[in-house]
């Protein structure tokens, strides 16, 4: 992880969020010495989100807690896919 003061971006900080953005690569802004704030890709969120959301679904299963699905034929009626 990159580490930058946020003095020392201001100047940089489009170069930053292209670095973040398109290398994936997490850049720590800094305020006297202690991380501020964070600029990552919105891919690694998006990827952390999913990660959580099947960690929970398992999580979930395995404490017999989740909710039953949808039936398919149910599904279809909502979309409007009923079979003529």
């Amino acid at each position: 992880m990159t580490r930058i003061p946020i003095s020392a971006a201001r100047s940089q900080l489009g170069e930053l969020v292209r670095r973040a953005a398109h290398g994936r690569e997490t850049i720590a802004l800094t305020d006297h010495g202690h991380v501020a704030a964070l600029l990552v890709s919105p891919q690694v969120i998006e990827d952390l989100e999913d990660a959580l959301a099947v960690a929970d679904c398992q999580r979930r299963k395995a404490e017999g807690t989740r909710e039953p699905g949808i039936p398919m034929a149910e599904v279809r009626r909502r979309l409007g896919l009923e079979q003529q």
